[in-house]
């Protein structure tokens, strides 16, 4: 007969998500295989990683991951760390808590007990009740205290190339990162409130990830993977208009204070991909949103949609060069001239401008251990050494991102690549913002706080 486990679809997801890319293998279902905590350790022993799923009602699970069921016993002396999680269900939402500790469960008087400086904090006892006291109540943040009845008792093989603990501890830790970056966005307002919002021009080769960075910033912020902006392969461009994509923040969120313009792709063949008589006016903000590109017919001051006077918030505050990682040695002299070209004008604006290098293939191994800064390996060294030779970008504004192209789930470690990107653009339009003549913003207007008016941008 066919064991099935209780855990739903949308729960073994969220656990994917806390851990990692793995996988889940039942070994044990205390209504099928007895109730008994040696039934338990027997079944589960030599196993590695698992984890122990107690469902205490339809809508919280307390968990705890082990690296070896044979240490339960109470005469072993193995040092043993353990992971304590929580799922409560909440509003179609799922809530999850984490906790780690440097004890683990034994196996006491037949009964599962984690002690911690010799106090009781959690038991499974084998009439299937639960104990946990106050501090594991209060860290998991749960709704009950004491002994309760739980419904089921699960324990699942954890099977993943590279899980142990400590991956599971990294995984956290990028995903409080991942939190902190989401969090200084939201907050961030552009300089001196000179414009609502900031806009990031996206150029590159076709197929160099362009449209998919926009894809991937959105699935950020939204918590799952999106795909509004279609995608074209490496040889062919399927943006031919120019879009001016705003992101909210979740399905039904406010707008950030950002937007990401996206181009036709640049191409090294003669009177093909985005026309470099484009450049300068896309630069000065005077092309419309859904401008359709003509490879070989630029856009002219007599096209019904030009924009004649575009403002300050119409302009490009912060260009990004978008490169293929894998694809830099083989840029094209046509392709490279092109590349210096938009670069002459992007400095002629006085643009501020960043190089990001995408379709990275281990973000893990690109993040330092405080996700801070990049680790980067021999071949992406070189990558950035030659981007930095080929358009003279600091090291500093070279960026590096994995795009969500294929994946299906986002990667806290990803994530933490593109909102670090992504912050790089806006603290770069700033500088951009704070350079500029005071002519080009005499016509402004700022919010006196003290005054709680508007009061006239004053030149001195």
């Amino acid at each position: 007969m066919e064991v099935t486990t209780r855990l739903t679809w949308n729960d073994e997801n969220h656990l994917r998500k806390l851990l990692g890319n793995v996988s889940l293998s039942l070994l044990y279902k205390s209504s099928v295989h007895g109730g008994s905590i040696e039934d338990m350790v027997q079944r589960c022993s030599h196993q590695g990683y698992t984890i122990t799923m107690t469902y205490i009602n339809e809508n919280m699970i307390v968990a705890f991951v082990l690296g070896n069921y044979i240490n339960l016993r109470e005469s072993s002396t193995e040092p043993n760390d353990s992971l304590w999680f929580s799922l409560q269900k909440k509003n179609d939402t799922t809530e999850i808590e984490t906790l780690f500790l440097n004890t683990a469960p034994k196996i006491i008087d037949k009964q599962l007990v984690c002690r911690l400086s010799e106090n009781d904090i959690f038991i499974i006892r084998p009439d299937n009740k639960i104990y946990l006291d106050r501090m594991m109540i209060k860290n998991l943040k749960l709704r009950f205290y004491g002994h309760l009845q739980f419904l089921e008792c699960e324990v699942f093989r954890v099977e993943g190339t590279k899980y142990n603990l400590d991956y599971t501890k990294r995984i956290m830790k990028a995903r409080e990162h991942r939190n902190k970056l989401l969090a200084d966005i939201r907050a961030y307002k552009p300089y001196a409130d000179l414009v609502s919002e900031i806009r990031i021009l996206l150029v590159g080769p076709v197929g160099s990830g362009k449209s998919s960075f926009f894809n991937s910033v959105k699935s950020v912020f939204h918590g799952h993977v999106t795909g509004q902006a279609i995608v074209g392969s490496d040889t062919t461009s399927i943006t031919e208009r120019y879009r001016i994509y705003s992101v909210k923040d979740g399905k039904n969120g406010k707008s950030l204070p950002f937007m990401l313009c996206d181009t036709m792709g640049l191409d090294g063949a003669e009177g093909a991909g985005l026309c470099m008589d484009d450049i300068p006016y896309i630069l000065k903000g005077c092309i419309p949103d859904r401008y359709q590109f003509n490879p070989r017919k630029p856009i002219t001051p007599e096209h019904s949609t030009f924009i004649t006077s575009p403002s300050l918030k119409d302009r490009i505050h912060c260009v990004a060069y978008v490169l293929d990682i894998n694809s830099i040695d083989n840029l094209s002299s046509k392709m490279l001239a092109k590349f210096k070209q938009v670069h002459k004008e992007v400095l002629n604006c006085g643009v501020a401008h960043v190089a990001l290098l995408t379709k990275v293939d281990d973000c893990s191994e690109i993040l330092q251990d405080n996700f801070l800064n990049l680790s980067r390996s021999m071949t992406s060294q070189r990558q950035v050494m030659n981007v930095h030779k080929m358009l003279g970008i600091p090291i500093s504004s070279i960026l590096m991102v994995g795009n969500y192209a294929s994946d299906l789930e986002l990667d806290p470690m990803n994530d933490i690549l593109i909102l670090s990107a992504l912050r790089q653009m806006l603290r770069a339009a700033d500088d951009f913002l704070e350079d500029l003549p005071l002519e080009e913003t005499g016509n402004l207007v700022l919010f006196s706080p003290s005054h709680k008016s508007l009061v006239p941008f004053e030149k001195s």
